[in-house]
């Protein structure tokens, strides 16, 4: 009698784990496309992509200044590293770009060890985001306490303010901004004489505009059209403010050709701390973005395949000059209130910024630098969770946790900040099991 054809054999526990491996690492773009994609889809992640790039337009170039370098590299970081993040991450939805939280880290590496040393710093850190996104460590930085996030958040927010202080009342240094906060502080006090009006003014049109957008006109690109209209303002009375012309010469009109960071062994020593900071923020904000992505959404990231294309958009981010790339709420937020069904949107938003270097870099030149500081501080009042901060505060542990982890990283820095913070959170849950265990 002949055989019938056996059924196919189960799924033996090595095989299941090697499908599951292969999920864990495929860009969630591949999975868009192999679920079918049309022109309806299309249609609606270009207006996805477009609404995100006029938001991202004035942040990029915003972020770069605030972190010491020209605004172009802002642009570049959002065209280069953008586009990899959603074509090859693990999120739909998730927009990558120059970020606020890393202005602190960039600035000081600036001043340390100048472009060629923060480029190098951005190439190292894309190399140890891709490692620690290969070898599954994903899950440890999202295991991070809730109160250290709440923490550093406000604290990077204050930082950034007061980043931006000089600019927003326009004030002249007698020589270099201080670093520290407390110098800083005593250093803009002591310019306090030199206060512009016109640049006040501009600054606070911003806020405003932007806010009360923000407040009564969501759907509305609220920090483009505060921008504009404070530039626009400012030409027509011909006020005394500096722009990006005067202080920069203008935004290119296009990407530069790619080429290696310098580096050498004693440079790369020398940056590695750096780049391991750059590293650890920018796991913990791409995978907190993702996060947020996936309970707007109800979908579920791939963390490792995210921080192994974090980690490979900063590569290409410093191979064009750019600065930091990591996944960023407020624009992802907006990606999906757009309408974006895939990374498509995200790819496309990269793209309309390019466009806009090709067609209308020569418009960046009149913007006042006022006015991007402006649109700074309302990314420092946005990102602040205050009412979760707040509430922290009512528990004593909390209020520890949270309280040590904010002052360190406005007095010291955001590596001090998380070491502390996880180190008392660490001491106050082993007290706990501890006391639990004896009773």
């Amino acid at each position: 009698m002949a055989r019938g054809r056996s059924p196919d054999p189960p799924i033996m526990p090595d095989a299941a784990a090697r499908t599951a491996s292969a999920k864990l690492y495929r860009p969630k773009l591949a999975t868009t496309l192999a679920e079918g994609y049309g022109l309806d889809h299309l249609r609606r992640d270009a207006g996805a992509g477009l609404t995100v790039a006029i938001v991202a337009l004035p942040l990029s170039m915003a972020i770069a200044m605030a972190s010491g370098v020209s605004p172009d590299r802002g642009l570049y970081t959002a065209i280069v590293g953008g586009f990899l993040v959603s074509a090859l991450g693990g999120s739909r939805f998730q927009i990558g770009g120059p970020a606020g939280a890393f202005i602190v880290l960039v600035s000081a590496t600036v001043a340390r060890f100048g472009i060629e040393g923060l480029i190098l710093t951005v190439f190292l850190s894309g190399l140890l985001l891709a490692l620690v996104g290969l070898l599954r460590l994903g899950a440890l930085i999202r295991h991070i306490p809730h109160t250290v996030t709440v923490g550093f958040t406000a604290g990077i927010a204050v930082t950034i303010l007061a980043s931006q202080l000089k600019d927003l009342a326009g004030l002249t240094l007698a020589g270099p901004e201080p670093g520290p906060m407390v110098a800083k502080l005593a250093a803009l006090a002591a310019a306090l004489p030199t206060f512009s009006a016109a640049s006040a003014g501009v600054a606070l049109t911003v806020i405003v505009v932007a806010l009360a957008l923000r407040r009564w006109r969501p759907s509305l690109p609220g920090m483009l059209i505060a921008v504009a209209a404070a530039t626009l303002g400012a030409r027509l009375l011909g006020l005394p403010v500096e722009t990006i012309g005067s202080r920069f010469g203008g935004v290119p009109h296009g990407l530069p050709a790619p080429a290696l960071p310098h580096v050498t062994p004693e440079l790369a020593l020398a940056v590695l701390p750096a780049a391991l900071s750059f590293t650890l923020l920018g796991g913990i904000e791409s995978l907190l973005s993702a996060k947020v992505a996936d309970g707007m959404t109800g979908r579920l990231h791939r963390s490792n395949m995210e921080l192994l294309a974090q980690g490979i958009a900063n590569l290409g981010s410093a191979l064009f000059g750019g600065i930091a790339v990591t996944g960023t709420i407020a624009r992802t937020a907006t990606n999906i209130r757009a309408g974006a069904v895939s990374p498509v949107a995200g790819m496309l938003h990269a793209a309309f910024i390019l466009a806009f270097m090709l067609l209308a870099a020569p418009l960046a030149s009149y913007v006042p630098v006022s006015a991007l500081a402006g649109v700074l501080a309302v990314v420092a009042w946005n990102m602040a969770e205050k009412a979760e901060f707040a509430a922290l505060l009512r528990d004593p542990r909390s209020a520890a946790v949270v309280l040590a982890t904010f002052a360190l990283t406005v007095l010291h820095d955001l590596t001090a900040g998380i070491g502390a913070g996880c180190g008392l959170a660490a001491l106050f849950w082993a007290a706990a099991r501890l006391r639990r265990s004896r009773g």
